[in-house]
């Protein structure tokens, strides 16, 4: 069973909020941007400390895939 909730909204923005220098948000901004997807990975402590960058975690990903392939094609 829902509980009645009787308690009406209760504005709790702070008064140092200007609300009138925040401007209007604009519809779609990022749109294309998500379209295009995106792939986040969480690393491990230890992981993100040895690659801090993710231009150092796609080198490393793109040798291993070269190995990869080089022992596939030996076999």
């Amino acid at each position: 069973m829902q509980k009645e909730n009787n308690h009406e909204l209760e504005d709790e923005l702070r008064s140092e909020y200007d609300l009138t220098q925040m401007g209007e948000g604009i519809r779609g901004k990022y749109v294309d941007r998500y379209r295009l997807g995106t792939n986040v990975v969480l690393l491990e402590p230890e992981v993100a400390e040895a690659f801090p960058t993710s231009e150092s975690v796609n080198e490393a990903l793109r040798l291993l895939m070269q190995i990869a392939i080089r022992k596939k094609s030996n076999k």
